[in-house]
């Protein structure tokens, strides 16, 4: 088929990665002048690995290995929770690392057929009928295609003009990030840390080459300000926390923090309409709170060529096939990010359960949201 893919973040490049190795003719448009490597870091669970083998993108040298995942308490750095993640990488096959969002993009583009990216091209409308679709684009051109993705991100042009609303509503959290060099020993670890109090949330990842992804959660209302300065903001509100967080904020400076408004949708059926379908946060939108976004983008990307090829010819029955494979991963996934649940204070989470049955869960819980896993 002649496939038309709108954005060339993970979820775009991934399904035209994807598609190209099924024989398909795919071009994948951007509205950026060039490939979008903002975004600090992000960690690739055994499923989001597990798609890049699929892939034949090679990760071994992403980021830093992720082998546990401890939960601490902000006012004294007690120790909640430590989960093993290993266990869930020698069940699955596939390890976790956590890597600069630029460095993934890249390695997803890399070796793309000449002439398959495009940018600087803004979708402004899409027209289908039985035979075929074309996407219009504001510089007056356009492209015609057997099957459009919309793989465009929270703020989906695609999905608006074939659905022609924004299900996706404030999720009542905010996101402050940076990944910049931190002298500390999480940095240098295979421990990523989340700490948990009152004032909101910290998260610590290492990100490889002395890199440490950081961020900060806290409660916000979309018509809230952003204050004078958000470093100043941050010391203020968690600069008491102990060790490495006044670490981390006494490295920080305003020209490296990016700001990250959470936001959330009710995931339900009809991710296609005709010739067009959606893939990634166009799909199903979710806070960044249990580090899924990238991997269940992914997933899409890997699930859609699948279902394509499995109803080889019949494109109606292909996407619903897709759908069907992907929506109760999409819709868990959402519903656990979007309470927040790991952003809230919970004096006593973790205190009570032992290690050993968090990382079974956590193993658990890594299937139930996956397609490929399940393959």
């Amino acid at each position: 088929m002649r496939v038309v893919v709108i954005g060339a973040g993970i979820g775009g490049l991934a399904a035209t990665r994807a598609l190209i190795a099924d024989g398909h003719e795919v071009a994948c448009y951007e509205r950026a002048e060039a490939l979008r490597t903002s975004g600090s870091a992000l960690t690739l669970w055994s499923n989001g690995t597990a798609v890049l083998h699929a892939l034949g993108v090679p990760y071994d040298d992403l980021g830093a290995p992720i082998d546990y995942l401890a939960m601490l308490r902000g006012s004294d750095a007690r120790m909640l929770m430590d989960i093993d993640c290993t266990r869930a990488a020698a069940r699955y096959g596939y390890p976790h690392r956590s890597t600069p969002r630029r460095d993934l993009i890249r390695r997803l583009a890399d070796g793309l057929p000449e002439g398959t990216l495009h940018f600087g091209r803004r979708a402004v409308s899409i027209d289908q009928d039985p035979g075929s679709a074309e996407v219009r684009f504001a510089d007056g051109t356009a492209a015609s295609a057997d099957l459009v993705i919309g793989a465009d991100g929270s703020r989906s042009v695609v999905r608006d003009l074939v659905y022609g609303a924004d299900p996706t509503r404030p999720a009542g959290w905010a996101t402050w990030q940076g990944l910049t060099p931190v002298d500390v020993e999480t940095t240098h670890s295979r421990r990523g840390l989340m700490i948990v109090g009152r004032e909101g949330f910290c998260g610590l990842m290492p990100a490889g080459n002395g890199l440490l992804q950081w961020w900060f959660d806290r409660p916000w209302n979309a018509e809230d300000p952003q204050p004078p300065s958000v470093t100043a903001m941050l010391k203020e509100r968690f600069g008491h926390w102990a060790s490495p967080v006044a670490e981390t904020l006494a490295a920080a400076d305003d020209s490296q923090i990016e700001f990250f408004a959470h936001r959330r949708q009710k995931v339900t059926r009809g991710w296609s309409r005709g010739r067009v379908v959606l893939l990634g946060d166009a799909a199903h939108t979710m806070p960044p709170t249990v580090a899924q976004g990238a991997n269940q983008a992914l997933e899409d990307g890997w699930a859609l060529a699948r279902g394509l090829r499995l109803k080889e010819g019949d494109l109606p029955a292909g996407l619903a096939e897709y759908e069907r494979s992907r929506l109760k991963g999409a819709r868990l996934t959402q519903m656990v990010a979007g309470s927040e649940v790991t952003d809230k204070y919970r004096p006593g989470a973790g205190l009570l359960t032992p290690n050993a049955l968090i990382s079974w869960f956590y193993t658990r819980w890594l299937k139930m949201i996956s397609t490929i896993l399940n393959q």
